[in-house]
């Protein structure tokens, strides 16, 4: 089976991930800082050292770029990059900054964009972190940077992924991208990136 590392898992599960993650021939490696949530491999984005180097397939990350310094977010591409195999291919979720920067703008600071499973999430939440996670300890969800599609795809190129595609899902603030580790052209990222970045939930705080 081809073995994708969900980086950052929480409590949600492969049924959780994208679409192209569904149809049996994917084993999940659970990684996140949490051991309460009982991932495969404890660890951090900044340091994925217990991940053999080229031993996955793919990498899902949903929504955890943001929780680490803008400085730091090369050396969390790199580490994505050292772990896939020279065909793999990794799919990052993460807020869509200049679209909640709109809300913002007009002063809607803590009105509710939308409602997760965890409550209500204010432009305040996505642009700082879930504020309700934060308060009952587990800092490690506050956000210390965030992206544009643009800014986003200039780190991931920097970063030496060989193509990628992304796009805005405006209505859940999020942006989506999957870039692939080895050369590939446009039919084949384009492929990828149907496949893997339908996903049938609401964005969820991580």
């Amino acid at each position: 089976m081809k073995k994708v590392l969900h980086v950052g898992c929480a409590k949600h599960t492969l049924a959780n991930m994208p679409e192209g993650f569904q149809g049996g021939d994917w084993q999940e490696v659970r990684f996140d800082i949490n051991p309460d949530c009982k991932p495969d491999i404890v660890g951090t984005i900044l340091d994925m050292e217990a991940v053999p180097d080229e031993s996955m397939d793919a990498i899902f990350s949903s929504h955890n770029i943001e929780h680490v310094f803008f400085h730091e977010v090369p050396t969390v591409l790199k580490e994505f990059r050292r772990v896939l195999k020279p065909d793999g291919f990794c799919v990052i979720f993460c807020p869509d900054i200049q679209e909640v920067a709109k809300s913002m703008a007009e002063g809607l600071l803590d009105e509710p964009l939308y409602h997760a499973k965890s409550g209500p999430i204010t432009p305040l939440d996505i642009m700082y972190g879930h504020s309700k996670s934060i308060k009952n300890g587990r800092v490690y969800m506050a956000h210390k940077t965030g992206f544009s599609l643009k800014l986003l795809a200039k780190r991931v190129e920097r970063a030496g992924f060989r193509r990628y595609r992304g796009s805005r899902i405006r209505h859940q603030h999020e942006l989506r991208i999957v870039a692939s580790k080895g050369p590939m052209d446009q039919d084949g990222i384009s492929s990828l990136f149907e496949a893997y970045t339908k996903i049938n939930r609401a964005p969820q705080p991580q």
